[in-house]
């Protein structure tokens, strides 16, 4: 009986430490404790850097290089200097322009203007991209706003020529 007095005055006590170990079972200490779940973070940690390594190799060596599909877009004998013809893509909603500048390089952009989307045009005479709607200006050879409200660079379309046909054969939205 003395045994239980003492049990029964422990819970009474006023003493914080007394009441808050005496709830403390041994087994949850050990299930619930700060190392343990230290263990578990460092190891979910471990296990997902691992899971995305060969991704992260992948990038590094640059393995990604998409089959990327050529889509025809002109001869080249049928574009002179200083003209230039409409296209879609990558999809057919996408309208987009090649230029064959005066020097004889070839550019191409989507040609919705990066405001309010109007088409853009090539202006032949002062070699510029002008979208007509709110008098937007993009440099020829980057495609960067030179004048106007657009802010943003024209999405660049990546050419290439075979056999005297140019294709697209990629897209960069943001590029230098």
């Amino acid at each position: 009986m003395s045994d239980m007095k003492c049990k029964r005055e422990k819970h009474q006590s006023k003493d914080d430490m007394i009441n808050l170990t005496d709830n403390v079972s041994r087994f949850d200490d050990l299930k619930f404790n700060r190392r343990a779940f230290l263990k578990t973070a460092v190891g979910a940690t471990v296990a997902l850097g691992l899971s995305t390594l060969p991704f992260s190799v992948k990038a590094f060596l640059g393995d990604f290089d998409e089959e990327r599909e050529l889509i025809k877009i002109v001869k080249l004998d049928d574009l002179p200097k200083g003209t230039s013809v409409t296209f879609n893509y990558p999809t057919e909603k996408d309208p987009a322009l090649l230029i064959h500048t005066k020097t004889g390089e070839l550019k191409a952009y989507n040609s919705a203007c990066t405001h309010l989307m109007c088409p853009v045009f090539y202006e032949k005479e002062s070699e510029v991209l002008l979208c007509p709607c709110h008098q937007g200006y993009f440099d020829l050879n980057n495609g960067h706003p030179i004048a106007g409200p657009p802010q943003r660079e024209l999405p660049l379309i990546e050419l290439e020529v075979m056999d005297g046909v140019v294709y697209a054969a990629g897209r960069k939205i943001r590029h230098g």
